[in-house]
């Protein structure tokens, strides 16, 4: 979602009437947290079914699939009714029936983790063009097809924040270390369970902000509460940031976290060296993210089963070493491309013909 509200951001710089108009919807899943976020950005939005295929199994395989044909068949009414110039997909089970549906309009997907998924695979022969995160992308990809190098997009509130703007708005000493810890919007359960049992020894030495997810919000905000006096000043908790996720990435001279596809991004524009820790169950998009930043020099791999037995020592054997903290800082800043977003939107507005605007999936 926050590639796409990106390149949105992006082509309104370019052309505002694409947002004030009428000129852009986007088409969501049904039940997920998108309108939330969304409905702050004053973007239409609407729904349509679908479901993934892979890993569900044989008892759920005849379910989703009648929910990828009920989406199929609303995407091709929603894009009658709309009359696209553009589609623009960025992955998901949700671009499957609407690439199907609108394989008559010209299209654009980008792939933000290095090996596609395989709803992206399956579309991949309908979209005129695609851009992705990294050059290495391009080994899993038929030849032929017309591929641009953007990078990862990011929002630009979140390189808004100067350091002492961000210490201020979180409370933080700039005297000693900042560690970041998150999972993603809903957490990451192995994550939060390893760093509670090592909070005590990390908040003798450093400042902690833990982005906990919805999930585990109540068993870590307990935690908190039975922390010493000390260990609380240290520590800042919360469920989810939004906006001040850019303080949080300014401020960190650490981040511990899952390796989704933002990690291609966001982490190189903050030069924020990493220990990444891929969620096992993410088949290998998260591993392959990993370990190209691992070959890069620009983060360590800690496997989610070893997590409780080497979290604290890993942390404190980079945090404590300035010369490696700040190679990998600047291995990770090599490898930023801060107009990702710009280019996307540029071949959007290429694709369309400078008409008023598409689809945004």
């Amino acid at each position: 979602m926050y590639p796409a509200l990106a390149v949105l951001q992006a082509l309104n710089e370019h052309k505002p009437s694409w947002k004030t108009d009428g000129g852009v919807l986007w088409i969501g899943g049904e039940n997920g947290m998108e309108q939330e976020i969304l409905s702050r950005q004053n973007i239409e939005f609407t729904t349509i079914p679908a479901a993934g295929l892979h890993g569900v199994g044989l008892k759920n395989l005849p379910g989703n699939l009648s929910q990828l044909l009920k989406g199929y068949l609303k995407a091709g009414q929603i894009i009658k009714e709309y009359r696209p110039d553009v589609l623009f997909f960025t992955g998901g089970y949700l671009a499957v029936p609407a690439a199907f549906a609108g394989r008559s309009v010209a299209s654009l997907v980008f792939i933000p983790d290095i090996e596609p998924g395989l709803a992206i695979k399956a579309i991949t022969n309908l979209v005129d063009q695609m851009a992705v995160s990294v050059d290495q992308t391009k080994l899993y990809i038929p030849s032929g097809k017309s591929v641009t190098v953007s990078g990862y997009p990011v929002r630009s509130k979140l390189l808004d924040w100067t350091r002492e703007k961000a210490l201020e708005t979180l409370n933080l000493n700039p005297d000693i270390p900042v560690l970041l810890i998150f999972g993603g919007s809903k957490g990451a359960r192995s994550i939060n369970r390893a760093t509670k049992g090592i909070l005590p020894d990390l908040l003798g030495e450093l400042q902690v902000i833990h982005i906990t997810g919805k999930l585990d919000w109540e068993e870590m905000e307990i935690n908190r509460m039975n922390l010493a006096k000390q260990e609380k000043e240290n520590y800042r908790i919360f469920p989810f940031l939004h906006d001040e996720m850019g303080a949080a990435f300014r401020t960190a001279d650490l981040v511990v976290s899952r390796s989704g596809a933002s990690i291609l991004g966001e982490y190189p524009l903050f030069g924020l060296p990493a220990i990444l820790v891929p969620y096992p169950h993410a088949w290998r998009y998260q591993k392959t993210n990993a370990q190209y930043l691992a070959d890069r020099g620009a983060a360590e791999i800690i496997s989610d089963e070893d997590l409780p037995g080497q979290l604290l020592t890993r942390v404190q054997a980079i945090i404590n070493d300035q010369e490696k903290l700040m190679k990998m800082g600047s291995a990770m800043k090599a490898l930023a491309q801060p107009k990702a977003a710009e280019t996307i939107a540029q071949q959007l507005l290429s694709l369309a013909g400078n008409a008023k605007g598409g689809i945004n999936l």
